[in-house]
């Protein structure tokens, strides 16, 4: 069987290798069936399509809708990388699955709009699916309602007509959606458990996502927060994939 690509945007090496085995779990696979490339230390693959079954984008600190200017020279070229990626697997419809970050990278790619006005504090979110969301067969395997765990600070304004709203929060109304039949886009993160979400608190408290004071008060409310469904979405990813591959 292929194996899968994980495709890290995390320049802290003490948040990157966590999130990697929080969606290796998440996914279902042993380590040699994820594939690991941290896009932060080098280019992506010219062709990473031809080698895999699928492929899943992970999340980072690094904003989309930063000015071009004000971005250092690997975000440049990590954002490059993911713009390319997604052309060719939209062009394919090669399963690909962008979360967090990239789908900020994925909206800019097809002519959607981004900006503030939808951002979230890191928080357990109550996620609710579209019609089309529960008839999708990657996000369908999910609750009519249910929590998962994000939090950023730019999401999708607007997007275009060929995108399928899955699911949406009260507070950011694009939270997955799907272009063709298997390029898919979450603003959540699909891998965490409340342990791994803490633990990436520690490491991300003073860039914003909660006031830096209230590390203890954020680690209680995620403790005491049950997220439960998410990753089944990530082992559904694998399924459908694999079916295809």
């Amino acid at each position: 069987m292929k194996p899968f690509l994980f495709l890290g945007a995390r320049p802290e090496s003490e948040a990157a290798a966590p999130e990697y085995e929080s969606m290796r779990l998440a996914m279902g696979l042993e380590p040699e069936r994820l594939v690991h490339v941290r896009l932060d230390r080098e280019p992506l693959d010219e062709s990473p399509l031809d080698h895999v079954a699928g492929i899943v984008v992970g999340g980072s600190p690094y904003n989309v809708i930063t000015p071009e200017h004000e971005k250092s020279a690997t975000q440049r070229r990590l954002e490059d990388d993911l713009a390319r990626l997604a052309e060719a697997a939209i062009a394919r419809d090669f399963p690909v699955l962008y979360t967090c970050y990239g789908i900020g990278v994925l909206t800019r790619v097809i002519g959607g709009t981004l900006g503030t006005r939808y951002a979230e504090p890191a928080a357990a979110i109550e996620i609710t699916l579209t019609p089309e969301g529960g008839a999708d067969p990657l996000v369908g395997v999910l609750p009519q309602r249910f929590h998962a765990f994000g939090g950023h600070k730019e999401a999708a304004d607007a997007l275009p007509a060929e995108a399928v709203l899955l699911a949406s929060s009260a507070a950011c109304p694009a939270q997955v959606y799907r272009i063709g039949d298997r390029v898919y886009a979450t603003q959540f993160h699909p891998e965490v458990t409340a342990d791994d979400f803490i633990a990436r608190g520690h490491v991300y408290r003073n860039h914003g996502y909660f006031a830096a004071d209230a590390l203890e008060e954020f680690s209680t409310r995620v403790a005491a927060a049950s997220v439960t469904e998410p990753r089944r979405m990530l082992r559904r990813f694998v399924e459908l994939a694999d079916a295809e591959a």
